[in-house]
């Protein structure tokens, strides 16, 4: 399908709203059972089957299911093989060592002709380990063909998707979703789908969360609203592939323990008549995103800026942030109001959707949309020279920022680079010059 098709085909498309609700949908009527999940016989002769994203004796409030009324049972498919894990990497991260120096790295390269989602995927670094569900890893993605006759799906974690260049559709066991720059998709760990060009390219991150299940951040003090809504969290509508001859058949790629296994099946296994429950995937809007901020002095902590977080077992440490630099007012008084210089127990990795972010400006390349920087705990980092010295003069009248969108991957542990993201040729191999200049003013 051309992308021009494709695009017509995502602006035709509904949604369910809210996160983490109870959702059901059905795309021919009567394919939903009433007042049980798996009775006897099925309606409409389909196989009912369910998708655990967590433990059935998690707590009701942290266990994610569906129950998928599907053509065939997922069981049905023959082994799978090994294939080639491309530029896939997968924790624990040791082909390096970590690094406490300050990265930052040009967009991605143009890739080879015929480039789809999956084989534009590139690992930049990570930590933790994927066969104990800990950890999360960075990759970015550049890619310029629809993914045709194939199907992916993630058994190491869930994927969050943030598209900078191009839009994304996704066809998955729950329907379909548009995902644009300036929005986010979720996909559940073991969800299957194909990623469908809407533009002639596409390029953009993804943070491949191993741990928790990602959830909304408690909002203590705030009291009951802000930051992201619930219901600005979209679901897609149940949606079908009904694929049975040998001219159906279609490569289903399965990422596990950070191998990569691929089977070809007669059939499409995004064959879900009808579904129910709370482990579906999202697309997100994040210029909905409420901000919170200072009207006062200073300039708050960057985790007001939280738009979803992976809880760790240890309550306020995250596994993994997702964190959103939206459209926002500065007003405060007498204070110095890009990010503050700080050292920091987390590690963070930085992106940019578009414009320019108000505390990174120059260097070598600058921080532009589709690059990237990595500050990993307690590494000194804040605004480069540049910036300190123009928000240090500026007039303190209210100052809208509405030029950039930039988000940040915050993690517990050091995020380790892989060996192609540390000899990358569009690292900025001089990076560390930003703050060079940052003089001396003391004076007694």
């Amino acid at each position: 399908m051309m992308s021009g098709d494709v695009r017509k085909a995502a602006e035709t498309l509904t949604y369910l709203s809210g996160f983490g609700n109870e959702h059901s949908s059905e795309a021919v009527p009567g394919a939903l059972p009433e007042g049980r999940n798996s009775p006897q016989r099925a309606p409409l002769g389909l196989y009912a089957e369910q998708l655990s994203g967590t433990a059935f004796t998690e707590p009701r409030a942290h266990n994610r299911r569906s129950w998928l009324y599907r053509i065939r049972p997922s069981a049905a498919h023959p082994e799978f093989t090994r294939t080639d894990n491309g530029a896939i990497r997968t924790a624990p991260f040791t082909e390096t060592v970590p690094d406490p120096n300050r990265r930052r790295w040009n967009p991605l390269p143009e890739p080879a002709p015929g480039t789809d989602w999956l084989a534009g995927l590139w690992t930049l670094g990570g930590n933790g380990d994927v066969t104990q569900r800990t950890g999360m890893a960075v990759h970015l993605y550049h890619a310029n063909s629809s993914m045709s006759d194939r199907v992916f799906s993630d058994a190491d974690g869930e994927l969050l998707i943030v598209p900078e260049r191009g839009g994304l559709l996704l066809r998955t066991e729950f329907g379909l979703l548009a995902v644009d720059p300036g929005e986010v998709a979720l996909i559940p760990r073991g969800v299957r789908f194909r990623v469908e060009l809407l533009d002639e390219s596409a390029r953009g991150y993804v943070c491949e969360n191993y741990g928790a299940p990602f959830q909304l951040p408690d909002l203590g003090p705030i009291g009951a609203n802000g930051l992201a809504n619930v219901r600005d969290f979209r679901a897609p509508v149940a949606a079908y592939e009904d694929r049975a001859d040998a001219a159906g058949a279609v490569e289903v790629v399965n990422k596990f323990c950070g191998n990569l296994w691929t089977a070809t099946y007669d059939h499409s296994p995004l064959d879900v008549v009808a579904w129910h429950g709370n482990h579906v995937p999202y697309v997100y809007d994040l210029r909905r995103f409420n901000v919170i901020g200072t009207i006062s002095y200073d300039h708050p902590d960057p985790s007001i800026f939280t738009v979803l977080t992976s809880p760790s077992d240890t309550p306020g440490l995250a596994g993994v942030d997702f964190v959103v630099f939206a459209p926002r007012w500065l007003v405060g008084e007498d204070t110095f109001r890009p990010p503050y210089f700080h050292r920091n127990v987390m590690s963070e990795y930085m992106g940019l959707i578009e414009g320019a972010y108000d505390a990174k400006t120059a260097g070598e390349g600058g921080f532009v949309p589709g690059g990237g920087s990595l500050h990993n705990m307690m590494s000194a980092h804040g605004p480069d020279r540049e910036t300190f010295d123009r928000a240090s003069a500026a007039e303190l009248k209210p100052q809208r920022v509405d030029d950039g969108l930039a988000f940040m991957f915050e993690t517990r542990w050091p995020v380790v680079a892989t060996e192609q993201a540390a000899g990358a040729g569009h690292l900025q191999r001089g990076y560390d010059d930003v703050w060079r200049g940052l003089e001396r003013h003391f004076g007694v």
